[in-house]
Protein backbone atom coordinates (compact mmCIF):
# COMPACT_ATOMS: atom_id res chain seq x y z
CA UNK A 1 0.00 0.00 0.00
CA UNK A 2 1.14 3.54 -0.40
CA UNK A 3 2.58 5.48 2.24
CA UNK A 4 1.66 9.11 3.25
CA UNK A 5 3.18 11.35 5.83
CA UNK A 6 1.23 11.30 9.54
CA UNK A 7 3.89 13.48 11.63
CA UNK A 8 6.45 16.56 10.40
CA UNK A 9 9.45 14.23 11.24
CA UNK A 10 8.60 12.72 7.78
CA UNK A 11 7.36 9.09 9.64
CA UNK A 12 4.58 7.89 7.21
CA UNK A 13 2.09 5.37 7.77
CA UNK A 14 -0.42 3.89 5.02
CA UNK A 15 -2.73 5.82 3.32
CA UNK A 16 -5.71 4.09 4.68
CA UNK A 17 -5.92 3.73 7.94
CA UNK A 18 -7.61 1.72 10.61
CA UNK A 19 -10.66 3.88 13.23
CA UNK A 20 -10.72 1.19 16.45
CA UNK A 21 -14.01 3.17 18.13
CA UNK A 22 -15.63 -0.46 16.69
CA UNK A 23 -13.89 -2.52 18.89
CA UNK A 24 -15.13 -1.12 22.48
CA UNK A 25 -18.84 -1.79 20.46
CA UNK A 26 -19.90 1.67 19.56
CA UNK A 27 -21.85 0.13 16.53
CA UNK A 28 -23.15 -2.90 17.98
CA UNK A 29 -21.84 -5.79 20.43
CA UNK A 30 -18.19 -7.24 19.73
CA UNK A 31 -15.64 -9.37 21.00
CA UNK A 32 -11.98 -9.32 21.79
CA UNK A 33 -11.19 -12.34 19.34
CA UNK A 34 -13.15 -10.80 16.41
CA UNK A 35 -11.37 -7.16 17.16
CA UNK A 36 -7.83 -9.55 16.64
CA UNK A 37 -8.78 -10.69 13.63
CA UNK A 38 -9.23 -7.29 12.64
CA UNK A 39 -6.03 -6.38 13.27
CA UNK A 40 -4.30 -9.31 11.83
CA UNK A 41 -6.09 -8.84 8.39
CA UNK A 42 -5.22 -4.71 8.96
CA UNK A 43 -1.20 -6.22 9.39
CA UNK A 44 -1.38 -8.74 6.29
CA UNK A 45 -3.31 -6.02 4.40
CA UNK A 46 -0.75 -3.28 4.94
CA UNK A 47 -2.57 -1.13 7.41
CA UNK A 48 0.12 0.14 9.59
CA UNK A 49 -2.22 3.29 11.27
CA UNK A 50 -4.67 2.46 14.33
CA UNK A 51 -6.73 5.16 15.99
CA UNK A 52 -8.44 5.03 18.66
CA UNK A 53 -8.97 6.59 22.29
CA UNK A 54 -9.16 6.41 25.86
CA UNK A 55 -12.80 7.23 25.94
CA UNK A 56 -13.64 4.25 23.12
CA UNK A 57 -15.44 2.06 26.26
CA UNK A 58 -13.89 3.93 28.59
CA UNK A 59 -10.82 1.97 28.09
CA UNK A 60 -11.54 -0.80 26.50
CA UNK A 61 -10.43 -0.41 22.87
CA UNK A 62 -7.23 0.94 23.85
CA UNK A 63 -6.83 -2.59 25.86
CA UNK A 64 -7.93 -5.01 22.93
CA UNK A 65 -5.27 -3.41 20.98
CA UNK A 66 -2.74 -3.47 23.45
CA UNK A 67 -3.61 -7.04 24.00
CA UNK A 68 -2.92 -8.09 20.33
CA UNK A 69 0.06 -6.05 20.60
CA UNK A 70 1.35 -7.35 23.64
CA UNK A 71 4.05 -4.89 24.14
CA UNK A 72 5.41 -5.45 20.35
CA UNK A 73 3.77 -2.64 18.33
CA UNK A 74 5.37 -4.15 15.28
CA UNK A 75 4.52 -2.40 11.99
CA UNK A 76 1.84 -0.23 13.81
CA UNK A 77 1.86 3.84 14.33
CA UNK A 78 -0.56 4.04 16.77
CA UNK A 79 -2.99 7.76 17.75
CA UNK A 80 -4.98 7.83 20.92
CA UNK A 81 -7.10 10.81 22.05
CA UNK A 82 -7.56 12.79 25.15
CA UNK A 83 -9.64 15.70 26.41
CA UNK A 84 -13.65 13.99 26.76
CA UNK A 85 -14.26 13.82 30.53
CA UNK A 86 -17.02 11.99 31.45
CA UNK A 87 -18.64 11.93 35.29
CA UNK A 88 -18.63 8.70 36.44
CA UNK A 89 -21.62 8.75 38.53
CA UNK A 90 -24.03 10.53 35.40
CA UNK A 91 -22.26 10.12 32.78
CA UNK A 92 -22.33 13.84 31.75
CA UNK A 93 -19.97 14.63 29.06
CA UNK A 94 -17.40 17.67 29.91
CA UNK A 95 -13.95 18.72 27.99
CA UNK A 96 -10.56 18.92 30.10
CA UNK A 97 -7.23 19.72 28.91
CA UNK A 98 -5.71 20.46 32.32
CA UNK A 99 -2.25 19.27 31.94
CA UNK A 100 -2.40 17.09 35.64
CA UNK A 101 -6.01 15.45 33.77
CA UNK A 102 -4.31 14.86 30.28
CA UNK A 103 -0.87 13.53 31.85
CA UNK A 104 -3.47 11.09 33.81
CA UNK A 105 -5.43 10.16 30.98
CA UNK A 106 -1.53 9.94 29.15
CA UNK A 107 -0.70 7.18 31.14
CA UNK A 108 -3.63 5.30 31.76
CA UNK A 109 -3.88 4.89 27.63
CA UNK A 110 -0.04 4.03 27.38
CA UNK A 111 -0.54 0.91 30.00
CA UNK A 112 -3.89 -0.08 28.48
CA UNK A 113 -2.01 0.02 25.15
CA UNK A 114 1.33 -1.85 26.88
CA UNK A 115 3.67 0.60 25.16
CA UNK A 116 6.34 3.24 26.50
CA UNK A 117 5.13 5.82 23.60
CA UNK A 118 2.17 7.01 21.95
CA UNK A 119 3.26 8.15 18.09
CA UNK A 120 0.35 10.46 17.94
CA UNK A 121 -1.73 12.02 20.58
CA UNK A 122 -4.93 13.79 20.34
CA UNK A 123 -6.81 16.81 22.13
CA UNK A 124 -9.82 15.17 21.63
CA UNK A 125 -12.39 18.29 22.07
CA UNK A 126 -11.20 21.89 23.19
CA UNK A 127 -11.59 22.58 26.39
CA UNK A 128 -12.62 26.34 25.68
CA UNK A 129 -11.51 27.68 29.25
CA UNK A 130 -8.04 26.86 28.51
CA UNK A 131 -6.06 28.91 25.43
CA UNK A 132 -4.92 26.10 22.83
CA UNK A 133 -1.14 27.66 23.21
CA UNK A 134 -1.47 26.55 26.99
CA UNK A 135 -2.42 22.84 25.68
CA UNK A 136 0.08 23.07 23.49
CA UNK A 137 2.87 23.88 25.89
CA UNK A 138 1.18 21.19 27.69
CA UNK A 139 1.67 18.36 24.70
CA UNK A 140 5.28 19.66 24.01
CA UNK A 141 5.68 18.62 27.46
CA UNK A 142 4.76 15.59 26.81
CA UNK A 143 6.66 14.68 23.82
CA UNK A 144 10.07 16.24 25.67
CA UNK A 145 9.42 13.74 27.93
CA UNK A 146 9.61 10.96 24.75
CA UNK A 147 5.83 10.09 26.18
CA UNK A 148 4.47 10.64 22.75
CA UNK A 149 5.89 11.69 19.23
CA UNK A 150 3.47 14.31 17.63
CA UNK A 151 0.60 16.10 18.28
CA UNK A 152 -2.87 16.27 17.22
CA UNK A 153 -6.44 17.93 17.43
CA UNK A 154 -9.63 16.97 16.82
CA UNK A 155 -12.65 18.89 15.27
CA UNK A 156 -10.77 22.37 15.63
CA UNK A 157 -11.09 24.78 13.48
CA UNK A 158 -8.81 26.42 11.03
CA UNK A 159 -8.03 28.95 13.24
CA UNK A 160 -6.85 27.51 15.81
CA UNK A 161 -5.18 25.76 14.18
CA UNK A 162 -3.14 28.11 13.10
CA UNK A 163 -2.85 29.50 16.81
CA UNK A 164 -1.44 26.06 18.17
CA UNK A 165 1.10 25.58 14.98
CA UNK A 166 2.50 29.07 16.04
CA UNK A 167 3.61 27.37 19.39
CA UNK A 168 4.86 24.18 18.01
CA UNK A 169 4.40 21.79 14.94
CA UNK A 170 1.25 20.37 15.06
CA UNK A 171 1.31 16.96 13.20
CA UNK A 172 -2.50 16.36 12.24
CA UNK A 173 -5.67 17.46 12.62
CA UNK A 174 -9.04 14.50 12.58
CA UNK A 175 -12.68 15.86 11.79
CA UNK A 176 -15.16 13.95 9.97
CA UNK A 177 -15.27 14.02 6.42
CA UNK A 178 -16.87 11.93 3.60
CA UNK A 179 -19.12 12.45 0.44
CA UNK A 180 -22.36 13.68 3.23
CA UNK A 181 -19.96 15.71 5.20
CA UNK A 182 -17.72 18.40 3.55
CA UNK A 183 -17.79 21.33 5.53
CA UNK A 184 -13.55 21.06 6.11
CA UNK A 185 -13.39 21.86 2.37
CA UNK A 186 -14.08 25.01 4.22
CA UNK A 187 -10.63 25.57 5.29
CA UNK A 188 -9.26 22.97 7.26
CA UNK A 189 -8.26 20.97 3.98
CA UNK A 190 -6.30 23.72 2.83
CA UNK A 191 -5.19 24.82 6.08
CA UNK A 192 -3.72 21.88 6.73
CA UNK A 193 -1.85 21.91 3.54
CA UNK A 194 -0.47 25.20 3.73
CA UNK A 195 1.14 24.39 7.27
CA UNK A 196 2.44 20.65 6.42
CA UNK A 197 -0.32 18.78 8.73
CA UNK A 198 -1.50 16.19 8.04
CA UNK A 199 -5.65 16.02 7.46
CA UNK A 200 -7.64 12.87 8.78
CA UNK A 201 -11.07 12.04 8.12
CA UNK A 202 -12.99 9.74 10.18
CA UNK A 203 -16.28 8.12 9.20
CA UNK A 204 -14.94 8.31 5.86
CA UNK A 205 -18.27 5.93 5.17
CA UNK A 206 -20.92 8.37 6.61
CA UNK A 207 -21.10 6.15 9.66
CA UNK A 208 -22.06 3.03 7.83
CA UNK A 209 -24.35 4.96 5.30
CA UNK A 210 -21.81 3.80 2.44
CA UNK A 211 -21.15 0.22 3.77
CA UNK A 212 -22.31 -3.06 1.44
CA UNK A 213 -25.92 -2.80 2.93
CA UNK A 214 -26.77 0.35 4.74
CA UNK A 215 -27.65 0.50 8.14
CA UNK A 216 -31.30 0.07 9.53
CA UNK A 217 -32.05 2.87 12.29
CA UNK A 218 -35.03 0.34 13.79
CA UNK A 219 -32.04 -2.10 15.43
CA UNK A 220 -29.76 0.32 16.96
CA UNK A 221 -30.59 -0.18 20.73
CA UNK A 222 -30.84 2.29 23.11
CA UNK A 223 -27.78 4.23 23.62
CA UNK A 224 -26.52 3.43 20.51
CA UNK A 225 -24.19 6.63 18.91
CA UNK A 226 -26.81 6.99 15.56
CA UNK A 227 -30.29 6.74 17.23
CA UNK A 228 -31.33 10.91 17.17
CA UNK A 229 -29.12 11.07 15.25
CA UNK A 230 -31.14 14.08 12.62
CA UNK A 231 -29.43 12.37 9.46
CA UNK A 232 -30.53 8.43 10.62
CA UNK A 233 -34.73 9.99 11.74
CA UNK A 234 -37.08 9.90 9.13
CA UNK A 235 -38.02 11.83 6.96
CA UNK A 236 -34.18 12.27 6.35
CA UNK A 237 -32.96 9.09 6.63
CA UNK A 238 -35.48 7.72 3.82
CA UNK A 239 -33.59 10.59 1.67
CA UNK A 240 -30.13 9.87 2.44
CA UNK A 241 -30.45 6.31 1.58
CA UNK A 242 -32.38 6.93 -1.91
CA UNK A 243 -29.35 9.70 -2.68
CA UNK A 244 -26.86 7.00 -1.73
CA UNK A 245 -28.63 4.45 -4.29
CA UNK A 246 -27.46 6.52 -6.79
CA UNK A 247 -24.06 6.54 -5.75
CA UNK A 248 -24.34 2.34 -5.34
CA UNK A 249 -25.33 2.21 -8.84
CA UNK A 250 -22.50 3.87 -9.78
CA UNK A 251 -19.60 2.37 -7.82
CA UNK A 252 -21.47 -1.08 -9.53
CA UNK A 253 -21.14 0.51 -12.88
CA UNK A 254 -17.24 0.93 -11.77
CA UNK A 255 -16.89 -2.48 -11.33
CA UNK A 256 -16.37 -1.51 -7.42
CA UNK A 257 -18.10 -1.29 -4.14
CA UNK A 258 -19.52 2.16 -2.64
CA UNK A 259 -17.25 1.78 0.57
CA UNK A 260 -14.30 1.67 -1.87
CA UNK A 261 -15.50 3.92 -4.33
CA UNK A 262 -15.88 6.79 -1.27
CA UNK A 263 -12.75 5.84 0.28
CA UNK A 264 -11.16 6.36 -3.41
CA UNK A 265 -12.57 10.27 -3.58
CA UNK A 266 -11.79 10.69 -0.20
CA UNK A 267 -8.02 9.77 -0.80
CA UNK A 268 -8.16 11.88 -3.97
CA UNK A 269 -8.65 15.29 -2.42
CA UNK A 270 -5.10 15.29 -1.58
CA UNK A 271 -1.83 13.86 -0.75
CA UNK A 272 -2.46 14.89 2.45
CA UNK A 273 -5.53 13.14 3.90
CA UNK A 274 -5.16 9.69 5.46
CA UNK A 275 -8.80 8.32 6.41
CA UNK A 276 -9.58 5.79 9.20
CA UNK A 277 -12.62 3.86 8.20
CA UNK A 278 -13.52 2.33 11.39
CA UNK A 279 -15.04 -1.54 11.00
CA UNK A 280 -14.69 -4.66 13.28
CA UNK A 281 -14.94 -7.09 10.04
CA UNK A 282 -11.72 -8.05 8.69
CA UNK A 283 -13.99 -8.44 5.63
CA UNK A 284 -15.28 -4.99 5.84
CA UNK A 285 -11.87 -3.68 5.98
CA UNK A 286 -10.69 -5.75 2.98
CA UNK A 287 -13.26 -4.33 1.29
CA UNK A 288 -12.51 -0.32 2.44
CA UNK A 289 -8.57 -1.29 1.34
CA UNK A 290 -9.48 -2.06 -1.85
CA UNK A 291 -9.90 1.64 -2.17
CA UNK A 292 -6.35 2.15 -2.88
CA UNK A 293 -6.72 0.32 -6.40
CA UNK A 294 -8.96 2.37 -7.50
CA UNK A 295 -7.49 5.27 -9.87
CA UNK A 296 -10.07 8.09 -9.54
CA UNK A 297 -10.10 10.58 -12.39
CA UNK A 298 -11.60 13.50 -13.26
CA UNK A 299 -14.22 12.16 -14.89
CA UNK A 300 -15.19 9.56 -11.83
CA UNK A 301 -15.11 12.82 -9.78
CA UNK A 302 -17.37 14.65 -12.06
CA UNK A 303 -19.95 11.70 -12.16
CA UNK A 304 -19.56 11.28 -8.22
CA UNK A 305 -20.43 15.35 -8.21
CA UNK A 306 -23.59 14.77 -9.88
CA UNK A 307 -25.63 12.00 -8.09
CA UNK A 308 -24.01 13.32 -5.02
CA UNK A 309 -23.91 16.71 -5.15
CA UNK A 310 -22.07 19.30 -2.19
CA UNK A 311 -24.90 19.47 0.45
CA UNK A 312 -26.85 16.93 -0.59
CA UNK A 313 -27.51 15.05 2.40
CA UNK A 314 -30.35 15.74 4.77
CA UNK A 315 -30.20 16.67 8.58
CA UNK A 316 -27.10 17.97 10.63
CA UNK A 317 -24.37 15.01 11.13
CA UNK A 318 -24.59 15.18 14.82
CA UNK A 319 -27.70 15.73 17.15
CA UNK A 320 -28.04 18.88 19.47
CA UNK A 321 -25.89 17.64 22.34
CA UNK A 322 -23.33 15.86 20.07
CA UNK A 323 -22.28 19.09 18.92
CA UNK A 324 -21.25 20.79 21.63
CA UNK A 325 -17.44 20.31 21.99
CA UNK A 326 -16.96 20.45 17.79
CA UNK A 327 -15.18 24.38 16.42
CA UNK A 328 -17.53 25.80 13.90
CA UNK A 329 -15.92 27.72 11.55
CA UNK A 330 -17.07 29.56 7.85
Amino acid sequence: MQQRQILKNGHKVSEVGLGCWNFAGAYGATDEQTSHRTLAAARDLGVTFLDTANVYGMGLSESVIGSFLNGNRGPFTIASKAGIWRNPETGQRGFNNKPHYLRGELEGSLKRLGLDCIDLYYIHRRDQDIEIETVMDTLLTFKSEGKINGIGFSEISPASLRRANAVGPVDAVQSEYSLWTRQPELGMIQTCKELDVAFVPFSPLGRGMFAPTPPDPTTFEKGHFRTGTPRFTEPNFSHNVEMIDGFRKLASDLGTTPAALAIAWCLAQGEHLIPIPGTRSAAHLRDCVSSTEIKVTAGILAQIEQVLPLGWAHGDRYSHAQWVGVEGYC
